[in-house]
């Protein structure tokens, strides 16, 4: 229960060294969105890896050969997903979602905060940690595709440029 001998051991030393080497190789090969802020197709690609990397080391019935493949192909997927929703909007919208409007010139969105079950606190917590003291100074604060919120401040040249692509939920 303990102990089951070196053999286990040793072999989990070898494919865990083996295996990340392999993981870091294809993150690389992957680019650096790979790593970036994450929509939910990203974090489930990550969590996948990370479960197959752990199933790798762990479980004496793979082989090497079976989880280099895996992680290729997990690699290779998120990769096809990012260059599809590159290259056509249809399926952009289909894998991601799009930035909503929580706040917007001194009004709570109170109807797009209740869907993306976002409180009054987390949009001041945003604020404040913008180093901004008042709403007053805020034009808008818009969740983003990967869960943050984004604060935009009043100026003088107001021409909303950050706002196009916004989704405005109707309602109180």
């Amino acid at each position: 229960m303990f102990f089951n001998g070196w053999e286990p051991l040793i072999r989990i030393l070898i494919l865990g060294i083996t295996s990340y080497f392999f993981l870091i190789f294809f993150l690389r090969i992957s680019g650096k969105r790979t790593l970036s802020k994450m929509n939910m197709f990203d974090l489930i690609i990550t969590v996948a890896i990370g479960s197959t990397f752990a199933t790798i080391i762990l479980n004496s019935k793979i082989s090497i050969s079976e989880g280099i493949v895996a992680l290729g192909l997990l690699t290779f997927l998120q990769y096809l997903v990012a260059w599809l929703s590159f290259r056509s909007k249809l399926f952009r919208n289909l894998i991601k979602s799009t930035p909503v409007l929580l706040f917007y010139e001194g009004r709570y969105k109170t109807k797009a905060m209740k869907v993306n079950r976002v409180h009054r606190s987390e949009i001041l917590q945003s604020v404040r940690e913008q180093g901004i003291g008042s709403l007053d100074q805020v034009k808008a604060v818009v969740m983003e595709t990967n869960g943050s919120l984004s604060i935009i401040r009043k100026s003088e040249n107001d021409d909303e440029n950050a706002l196009q692509n916004v989704t405005e939920i109707s309602g109180k």
